[in-house]
């Protein structure tokens, strides 16, 4: 059994299976937030099954060994607690949420849950169709099918390329058989870490996640490992003329995943490009120019080489315009060096957002938690703003030049405007 002490913050402690138990103790309130991350997601999935873990998400409430799902939600309700699944590219996570002395019995549903879901075929089924349902609303949003197109270009084969709700096709291929099958492979003691913040001690929690977890015992198959294909950057224009109000025009290019040491510098550029009303895009193509409907920038923290995206939503007209206005907001990133006061201020932006963004207890678990299913450890709470205050205006003008220089183009807009605006 291993317990580290970092800064006082935060306690970790692996448990003889393999669990990880991390505890944050925060008196202040009577509440006490959980996060349990797997080792799963849209990752681990098939490609032909994509969409199996969002399905499982869904599913993994409505049922497990003696619970009905009106049985489970009354369990939860009754308390006034909040209890819910959902997954992402790289990991599975489970939260909940209850007052101190609530949190044995949800927490021991929650191990319910996790450890014997039923997967009731009527669930399953209704699952799938609303899960469907979605999938065909986001056709009918320009901006998510211009970010769908930009996926599937940029991650050819890769997990990347799909929306954690998989298609038509991938949803309605799935059955009750893969959900088990899946849940059998990854859902595993040594493949799990539990964060838990508020009103408890590390002793505790670990007392208390003994009782519910320590039983679990880890299978005799080997831990499921990843094998994805490499990403090549090969940029290309995708066009997609559409009926509608604006154009969306999105320049992607194939950043470094979070273990890069220039993930800080693209992190910094993200934020000085698209974070706020103060930053260069929002003033420069939306106030000064009046172009934007909508503009961002957008870096997303990922396991494998992240995308980094520029967009904006223009009156169809300005198609052209707003285009070459993106992409000469990214190039300049490439040809001259952020200003001191720049660099500092989206350095102040930044780490203050993320400070902001640990207020609560549920906030508390999720950043935690998330980093060390991820590999990251819990340290890199502490090493993020470090990294991002000791970015220098070379370093980033370095890794604008590395990973900025050739977009891929996603385009959706009104026939007639893709048609005037070259590329």
């Amino acid at each position: 059994m291993q317990t580290i002490n970092s800064r006082s913050l935060i306690h970790r402690t692996v448990l003889s299976n393999g669990i990880v138990l991390l505890v944050s103790e925060n008196q202040a309130a009577d509440i006490i937030a959980g996060r349990i991350f797997i080792r799963a997601g849209s990752c681990y999935e098939h490609r032909e099954k994509a969409g199996l873990a969002h399905l499982l998400s869904a599913v993994m409430t409505k049922g497990c060994d003696g619970l009905s799902s009106l049985e489970i939600a009354e369990k939860v309700e009754s308390v006034g607690a909040s209890l819910g699944t959902d997954a992402a590219t790289d990991y599975f996570v489970l939260s909940l949420k209850t007052v101190t002395a609530d949190f044995i019995d949800i927490l021991t549903l929650a191990g319910q849950l996790l450890r014997s879901p039923t997967f009731p075929e009527n669930q399953v089924e209704l699952e799938k169709r609303l899960a469907i349902q979605d999938i065909r609303s986001q056709k009918e949003q320009p901006f998510n099918l211009a970010f769908e197109q930009l996926r599937q270009v940029m991650y050819p084969n890769h997990p990347y390329s799909m929306s954690v709700l998989g298609d038509e096709t991938t949803m309605s291929s799935i059955t009750r058989a893969d959900l088990v099958e899946y849940h059998q492979t990854h859902f595993r003691p040594d493949n799990i870490v539990i964060s838990i913040a508020g009103r408890i001690t590390a002793e505790q929690a670990e007392k208390l996640v003994t009782t519910i977890f320590g039983d679990w015992e880890i299978p005799d198959s080997a831990q499921p490992t990843l094998n994805l294909p490499s990403i090549t950057a090969l940029p290309k224009p995708c066009l997609k003329p559409l009926n509608t109000q604006q154009s969306i025009i999105m320049l992607g290019y194939l950043g470094p995943s979070v273990t890069n040491p220039e993930y800080a510098a693209l992190k910094l550029l993200a934020t000085y490009l698209g974070n706020g009303l103060s930053s260069r895009l929002f003033v420069e193509l939306r106030e000064k120019q009046g172009l934007a409907y909508d503009v961002s920038a957008i870096y997303s923290t990922r396991l494998f080489p992240a995308s980094f995206v520029v967009y904006i939503g223009t009156a169809p007209e300005n198609t052209k315009i707003a285009f070459n206005g993106l992409r000469q907001e990214v190039e300049l990133l490439c040809t001259t060096e952020l200003s001191a006061e720049a660099l500092q201020t989206a350095k102040n932006k930044i780490i203050g957002q993320y400070a902001l963004g640990k207020q609560t207890n549920g906030h508390i678990a999720q950043i935690y938690g998330w980093y060390e299913i991820l590999g990251l450890g819990i340290e890199f709470d502490q090493k993020f703003p470090e990294l991002i205050n000791n970015v220098t205006a070379t370093e980033a003008i370095t890794a604008a030049r590395k990973y900025l220089q050739a977009p891929y183009l996603s385009l959706v807009g009104p026939e007639e405007a893709i048609q005037t605006a070259t590329f």
